[in-house]
């Protein structure tokens, strides 16, 4: 087939619903021309129509171009230290199947062996349907792809081991993935250029440029939460002294409040938060994956205003890294994920004065605005995988 074939299956991935007519404006192409690689495609498994509704205006009616219900699918999987989930994805992005377990910090042998499992339940069940896997991960991604967490003993994990022999398979770390899917079905959906920043047991992100994030020489760029805007006192585990991500997540909150580091810093970090706001534990509730509290336990006691001062000095921290790297990397906007949005209900003014107070004149005349990801916490990675996915496989398809 041809390129068009391959920007008409984007436009169809991208903009689920599509008329014909909408996607040839979009190609630019006429509707001749269009009825024609629909027709191939059609021939091909990848695209079937459907009447489209009623517009109301007169003209020849127009179909709605949608994924072959024998076209191809892909595998998104997430893996985080406390579960995983493995996602079958239509074209367009429909989830058409999932799976799910937690494993709780579980060895990597366990966890290989679970998803290898849910893989192979799935192959049975769409065999050759399946041609590709992305695989949304907590650390960096090396070459290989190898996962090398910096908060675990997961270290040159070898990920291909969770679909040996697979047609197609990408890796990334799980902030960058949920950068592209924010960028792309998400609040910085239509920005040239976008920030995206997840805070969790630290802190990383991705930008992103007309979808594509920045992923450096050796496919680990992101990792913002490991610049020096901390206290160099502070050793990080990643080797790093003063490293950002140190004065942000809930290991931070613990150490300001003279707490010993938490199980789950999340869970954690949410406690505090819900306490300094003087709200009932879990003020924007943690997923299932990131909680460490039973659901009869409100989690430790914490002087609200202690928590209070905790908070915002954590959100001032925020706020002074945000301008740093907007300086820098001058984004249209700004997104955060996690812990992020939590923080900005929280403590707006403190991040907002630290924001603006540490940006160049240049950007504080007219500030990229600073908003909240539109994703789920546990959306966010695994639609950043099966994008990633996708955008392999199509021009594999024509």
């Amino acid at each position: 087939m041809t390129t068009r074939s391959t920007e008409l299956l984007r436009a169809v991935h991208r903009n689920p619903g599509i008329t014909r007519a909408d996607a040839a404006r979009l190609l630019g192409i006429g509707t001749g021309a269009a009825t024609e690689l629909v027709t191939r495609l059609s021939q091909a498994a990848l695209l079937t129509q459907a009447p489209a509704a009623p517009s109301g205006t007169r003209g020849r009616p127009t179909t709605v171009l949608l994924p072959h219900p024998g076209g191809p699918l892909v595998l998104a999987l997430a893996i985080t230290h406390e579960a995983w989930r493995l996602d079958v994805v239509e074209l367009g992005g429909t989830t058409a199947a999932a799976l799910s377990e937690r494993h709780e910090n579980a060895p990597w042998a366990q966890v290989r062996g679970a998803v290898a499992a849910a893989v192979k339940q799935f192959h049975a069940r769409y065999g050759p349907r399946l041609r590709a896997i992305g695989i949304s991960v907590p650390g960096p991604v090396t070459r290989g792809p190898r996962l090398d967490a910096i908060n675990s003993d997961w270290r040159g994990i070898d990920l291909t081991e969770l679909w040996p022999g697979a047609e197609l398979l990408v890796a990334g770390n799980d902030a960058t993935l949920a950068a592209t899917a924010e960028h792309l079905r998400g609040a910085a959906a239509g920005a040239s250029v976008a920030l995206h920043l997840r805070i969790e047991s630290g802190l990383g992100g991705a930008l992103v440029e007309d979808g594509r994030p920045a992923i450096g020489a050796r496919n680990t760029a992101g990792e913002f939460g490991h610049m020096p805007f901390g206290d160099p006192e502070i050793t990080c585990a990643c080797g790093a002294h003063g490293c950002w991500g140190t004065t942000i997540d809930g290991t931070a909150m613990a150490r300001l409040l003279g707490d010993p580091p938490p199980r789950d810093p999340v869970t954690y970090a949410r406690h505090v938060i819900a306490t300094a706001t003087r709200a009932p534990a879990g003020l924007r509730p943690p997923s299932p994956a990131a909680s460490s509290y039973s659901s009869g336990e409100s989690g430790p006691a914490i002087d609200p205003e202690a928590a209070r001062r905790a908070v915002e000095t954590v959100g001032t921290a925020l706020g002074r890294g945000i301008a740093g790297l907007v300086n820098a990397l001058d984004p249209d906007l700004v997104t955060l994920g996690g812990l992020g949005p939590d923080l900005l209900t929280a403590v707006p003014e403190a991040i907002t004065t630290a924001y603006l107070d540490g940006l160049m004149t240049i950007h504080r005349e007219v500030p990229p605005p600073v908003l909240p990801a539109s994703l789920p916490d546990d959306e966010g990675p695994i639609t950043g995988a099966a994008e990633q996915a996708w955008a392999a496989l199509l021009p594999r398809l024509t």
